[in-house]
């Protein structure tokens, strides 16, 4: 059985594994031991701490086959994107030239450099092996953590973003990159955002333009680039779309990959998700359908995906096997949503 929960240090180096394999753009998984061990230990931390409001805290949860015990998923919540430094998006807006003699009115579209979605909760470091890129796992792996902040509300803030990689080709090479960034560092896409993984995106982010960029004085290349998606990011986005988030507003600063927003009480798995008693029973589930379904403690966080008959307004029945890779037994609750 797939289980997600915390990190611990000892998954370092299956993380590490994950994160070498994690696609250019996903700066939260650095393939370099010591970031990730400080992003387990924050996140050690921040579920062994007492919390009423969003703070600096980051969640970091990992996808486990019980019966091996490898790792087959990570993803991450920070509960305040750029609590320490501004979080920084390139904003689209429309500027409106006109001239009432010569009677022309043009729209223009520009990228405004603003840090608007600071203080948001951040979806991040999501990474699931190939071979489960299709089935619900993978809805698991991302929306787990999202019954995590369902549980838990006080930890987050009333609004969620999460930046989706946008596109590079197959020599990781980003034409947004090259339209806008490259004219500020002597780097390329994909040493600019190792050095970001390795330490900040706010270093660089602080140094690019802060006057408006007008998108039509762009290559065409870097225009068809905005708001694109990454291939191997294209699930995570497909998920959370259908979670309810937005994608019209903001765009990352270095790939042009979209920058998706939502009200944590519009999220589909926080808003539809409910709370039930559980009830054991060993008899085979027939004619169920797929549920994600979590324990709702702290350290020791469970989710799983199972096949449940459950009729509104009933308890749930569990199999031992799932009731024991939750942690929970007979009367106690668990908060589900169907897949």
């Amino acid at each position: 059985m797939l289980v997600m929960r915390p990190a611990q240090m000892a998954d370092l180096n299956e993380v590490q594994r994950m994160a070498a394999d994690s696609p250019i753009g996903v700066t939260s998984l650095p393939d370099d031991a010591g970031r990730l061990g400080d992003k387990i230990a924050a996140s050690e931390t921040s579920f062994a701490a007492e919390v009423s409001f969003n703070g600096e805290e980051s969640y970091f949860f990992v996808l486990e086959d019980s019966a091996t015990g490898k790792l087959v998923g990570c993803s991450a919540i920070v509960a305040s994107a750029g609590y320490s430094e501004p979080f920084y998006s390139f904003r689209n807006e429309t500027f409106v030239h006109a001239s009432r003699e010569l009677k022309i009115h043009n729209k223009i579209h520009v990228l405004s450099l603003c840090h608007d979605l600071t203080g948001n909760s951040l979806l991040t470091s999501f990474y699931v092996v190939p071979e489960l890129v299709s089935s619900a796992f993978a809805e698991l792996n991302s929306r787990g953590r999202l019954l995590f902040m369902a549980a838990h509300p006080e930890r987050f803030a009333e609004s969620v973003v999460t930046e989706i990689v946008g596109y590079s080709d197959e020599q990781g090479e980003s034409p947004f990159w090259d339209a806008i960034g490259r004219n500020f560092f002597d780097l390329n896409y994909a040493d600019a955002e190792r050095l970001c993984g390795l330490k900040s995106r706010t270093f660089l982010a602080e140094l690019m333009p802060h006057y408006p960029i007008y998108v039509p004085l762009l290559a065409d290349e870097a225009q068809e680039a905005m708001g694109q998606v990454h291939p191997r990011a294209q699930i995570t986005f497909d998920i959370l779309m259908r979670e309810g988030f937005e994608t019209e507003h903001y765009i990352d600063i270095f790939d042009g990959g979209p920058t998706l927003h939502a009200r944590a009480s519009g999220i589909r798995s926080i808003a539809q998700s409910r709370v039930v008693p559980v009830k054991l029973d060993q008899t085979p589930i027939k004619g169920g359908r797929p549920y994600l379904v979590c324990n709702g403690q702290l350290q020791d966080y469970r989710a799983v995906l199972l096949e449940l008959d459950w009729v509104p307004g009933k308890p749930v029945s569990l199999s031992g096997e799932a009731a024991e890779a939750l942690g929970v037994g007979e009367g106690a609750s668990v908060r589900l949503v169907a897949v």
